[in-house]
């Protein structure tokens, strides 16, 4: 497993189309498996399950994002799984930490 966590001045919707395209864009095997939206009050939540194939670690990997915003103020939680080929521990997160870099420059530079 591998986890991203960060907040963030910004604008929701540039933010969260700009994540979307970096992980599709990122690798031809991306694909966005499911997601949510909703508002409480102010506050906005978007949740994207995003998987791919690793070739470094022949598997699949995912990758949960959660951006949640108020008031300008935007917070990222990224978290992988599914990384390793063992059946009662993990041998590599290669995969898991690759996929996580999809989106780690994009988030550091906003």
């Amino acid at each position: 497993m591998a986890k991203l966590d960060q907040t963030f001045a910004g604008d929701f919707d540039t933010v969260l189309s700009r994540l979307e395209s970096a992980v599709l864009e990122g690798s031809v095997s991306s694909s966005l498996e499911d997601s949510a939206d909703y508002t409480i009050g102010t506050v906005r939540v978007a949740i994207r399950m995003f998987e791919r194939y690793s070739y470094i670690g022949g598997n699949r990997v995912a990758m949960c994002v959660t951006l949640t915003g108020d008031d300008g103020w935007l917070h990222l939680t990224a978290i992988t799984a599914g990384g390793s080929q063992a059946m009662f521990f993990k041998l590599n997160t290669f995969g898991e930490e690759a996929f996580l870099d999809t989106i780690a420059d994009l988030v550091n530079s906003l």
